[in-house]
């Protein structure tokens, strides 16, 4: 049986939880939450949530709903994973801070979002700190990266494996980005991360920070001139509708960390932690294969609906503008510093 889908019911009851911000409401009427996995059995399973706020039909979502079935089968039964997708949970930050608490179990989040506990996580938002996706890959493969990503439980959290999101380049409604001085001026709308607020501004452009789900209204109107983001965002979120070209910068490539929080981990025996461990990792395999599949997809679904791709863009051009952003973050973060070692030391 497949329980990566939850009910209404229990969707409801743990959001309501959450707004409230009580562990003991969230864990009121579930024994599940209180219970080890040394007391699970495939008839009274540990049952661990997964906040998520991509859509369901997202890769990534399909990726986390197959971790999930692949937990519940390696374990028998005994630890099953409840999703809750599309942001049922709340924001990124907001489920955070649920994380540590132990009102919410585990979730994906954008790994800069993680730097409020750890500022080495800005280094996944800098420019050009990854030479391609083979250098990316065997970066955040690496054994240093692995730990890296577990080395924050005693801030309440752990990182048990990374999903890609792909190569973040910019999109406008007509305007093609090739150079650094084609951006200055332009008003993009960008995530609300430290990083990208100063990338803007070392290349002269103005970031608008907005939802993702305001920016076709925004672009249809004029209210920005672009935005930032990978291939998927033309089919999947419509915005290649109002957006024609899509310069393929390749800018940063950020990804995704399933993180599972302190009080959860601790109520899981060596054996399933393992279980956990090995399930996520076999997740972000077949992940990097669906992902690329994708991303062609999107690809061929765009170039249909007019969107031209800007392939001669000046890399190295944009790569000197925006080098005092990486400079001054490894400077003011050491933390920050070794990750950036990590990325070098993975360069073949």
């Amino acid at each position: 049986m497949n329980h990566a889908l939850p009910t209404r019911r229990r969707a409801l009851a743990l959001a309501g939880a959450v707004g409230l911000g009580s562990m003991a409401l969230a864990s009121c009427g579930d024994p599940s939450r209180q219970m080890t996995s040394a007391d699970a059995s495939s008839s009274a399973p540990l049952t661990l949530s997964l906040a998520n706020s991509l859509d369901p039909q997202h890769v990534t979502s399909k990726a986390l709903a197959a971790f999930a079935t692949e937990v519940e089968e390696r374990s028998e039964g005994r630890l099953r994973i409840s999703m809750f997708d599309s942001g049922q949970l709340g924001s990124e930050p907001q489920v955070l801070g649920q994380l540590r608490q132990g009102i919410v179990d585990m979730t994906r989040v954008g790994s800069p979002g993680l730097a409020a506990w750890n500022p080495g996580y800005h280094a996944f938002g800098l420019p050009y700190v990854f030479d391609s996706e083979e250098h990316y890959y065997a970066a955040l493969d690496s054994d240093a990266m692995q730990r890296f990503f577990t080395s924050n439980e005693d801030a309440g959290l752990l990182g048990l494996t990374y999903f890609t999101s792909g190569a973040r380049s910019f999109y406008t409604g007509s305007t093609p980005v090739r150079t650094p001085e084609d951006a200055a001026g332009l008003k993009i709308r960008i995530q609300d991360m430290r990083t990208q607020v100063r990338m803007m501004s070392a290349l002269g452009a103005s970031p608008i920070v907005m939802a993702f789900g305001d920016i076709y209204t925004a672009l249809q109107t004029g209210l920005i001139d672009g935005a930032e983001s990978n291939e998927t965002a033309l089919d999947q979120s419509g915005h290649g509708e109002v957006a024609k070209c899509f310069s393929l910068t390749e800018h940063t490539r950020i990804p995704d960390l399933l993180t599972i929080g302190t009080p959860a981990w601790e109520r899981l025996d060596e054996q399933d932690r393992t279980t956990l461990r090995e399930a996520a990792q076999a997740a972000t395999e077949n992940h990097k294969k669906d992902w690329a599949t994708s991303i062609e997809e999107s690809y061929s679904a765009a170039a249909e609906m007019g969107v031209k791709f800007i392939e001669d863009i000046d890399q190295e051009g944009f790569r000197e503008a925006t080098r005092e952003v990486v400079d001054e973050f490894g400077a003011d973060f050491p933390e920050v510093a070794d990750v950036l070692d990590i990325i070098e030391k993975a360069r073949g």
